[in-house]
């Protein structure tokens, strides 16, 4: 008998932005909004988004802006096999993850992506 995995909302907002618009959204951020950036994992812009991180990515391949969320899980190998028995849609191929970095990327319904991650791996 496997376990279930659980499931709890992760701390990091990724933004993925068009060459065309980052500039300009960095700014509103930074300049706008006065959010205090994350500079520890330069040259990645992040900005403390209250109890959360918003990491402002520049993405080449996109025309406009995605917002993609961290899912954190205590078993990751359950978290796979539940999500999958539930008909969630992987999309691994979206984004390298890293040599050994423990998770997996799927599509909500509404095609919002989701970084599925052990609890103790996240960007921050």
């Amino acid at each position: 008998m496997s376990s279930k995995a659980t499931f709890a909302a992760g701390r990091n907002i990724a933004m993925k932005v068009p060459p065309h618009l980052y500039e300009a959204t960095v700014q509103f951020y930074r300049d706008v909004l006065g959010l205090k950036e994350i500079t520890k994992h330069a040259p990645s812009v992040g900005f403390e988004f209250g109890a959360n991180n918003l990491w402002i990515d520049r993405v080449l391949t996109i025309s406009q802006a995605e917002v993609w969320l961290e899912v954190v899980t205590d078993n990751i190998e359950a978290a796979s096999r539940d999500l999958e028995a539930a008909g969630v849609v992987r999309c691994d191929e979206i984004e390298p993850l890293g040599e050994g970095f423990q998770g997996f990327w799927v599509s909500s319904p509404a095609s919002i992506v989701h970084l599925v991650c052990k609890d103790t791996q996240t960007w921050d």
